[in-house]
């Protein structure tokens, strides 16, 4: 430390400002931040910070400024894991490091570090026609960031789910008007490629075996959770614009006419596959209130 003093507590804030800046050191240094809390010029840095025998204090401060990044990308890597994969690791860092760049890390916690990397990888999409490898690393990262906030985001484990028998006692002649409120963990997502299937793959596949990139198709998917384990449910189209209309507030008849019209499915043939999959999203803790 040099002549010039500062209490621990502004020395501490300054070097955070410092390493952390996507910037480097030398960004860091001259960044509005840290001149708030110590005003300073890039060669006055080992005013604050000594130099060792063989490191310069910007040197110094660079090794503590790479095991920040390193930790940040570590901590992506930890987040979309199957992404990671399908990229390759030195690929997916590049992307990461790039997005941490744009979107640096605000907050106390590394739990909220990838909150915008899915508005990044759209910002950032190429243009020509032939990026269609870019849709599906936006859809797989929708998907694995939409995992990661349910598994850490509220649940039913302590108020519980509407049960099987509790909708088979509703009457039947109230049944179109009634509206069921789904769990707070519900998402519904659509995909433009199969990548809840890749994920699925991914996952059971050695690590060494190369996964191919899915043609695209639409694929539809509700994740939710339940005893505190994430469950990733594969719906039809139909399926979900029923819950689609379901989560938007709709009666239980209003929501049968949205899936009939969005389905291929002849009036018969849908109306014989509603009571199956009332008791299937039943059974999956999917709606957390009947309300008649």
């Amino acid at each position: 430390m040099s002549d010039t003093q500062h209490n621990l507590d502004v020395i501490q804030k300054w070097f955070a400002s410092v390493i952390m800046h996507p910037e480097g050191v030398d960004g860091g240094v001259e960044s509005e931040q840290a001149q708030r809390v110590i005003r300073m010029s890039r060669d006055q840095l080992e005013q604050v910070v000594a130099r060792s025998k063989n490191l310069t204090a910007a040197e110094r401060m660079g090794i503590y400024a790479n095991a920040y990044y390193a930790r940040l990308l570590e901590v992506m890597r930890e987040s979309f894991p199957v992404m990671a994969r399908a990229l390759g690791a030195e690929t997916f860092d590049a992307f990461a490091f790039g997005y941490l760049q744009s979107f640096p890390s605000r907050s106390y916690t590394l739990d909220h570090l990838a909150d915008h990397f899915v508005k990044f990888l759209q910002q950032t999409r190429p243009d020509d026609e032939d990026a269609a490898w870019a849709d599906f690393l936006i859809d797989l990262a929708r998907l694995e960031q939409t995992i990661a906030e349910v598994f850490d985001g509220p649940g039913i484990e302590k108020t519980g789910a509407v049960t099987i028998d509790q909708l088979m006692a509703v009457d039947p002649e109230r049944w179109a008007e009634a509206r069921l409120e789904p769990v707070v963990c519900l998402r519904l997502l659509k995909f433009s490629y199969p990548v809840n299937a890749y994920w699925s793959a991914a996952r059971k596949t050695p690590e060494d075996e190369p996964l191919d990139l899915p043609a695209a198709a639409d694929e539809y998917v509700a994740i939710t959770r339940r005893n505190y384990i994430v469950r990733r449910l594969s719906l039809t189209a139909e399926q979900f614009a029923l819950l689609s209309a379901l989560a938007a507030g709709q009666t239980v008849g209003e929501a049968i006419e949205s899936a009939a019209a969005a389905s291929t499915m002849s009036d018969d043939e849908l109306a014989g596959q509603l009571g199956a999959w009332f008791r299937l999203w039943a059974s999956e803790q999917v709606f957390t209130r009947i309300m008649v």
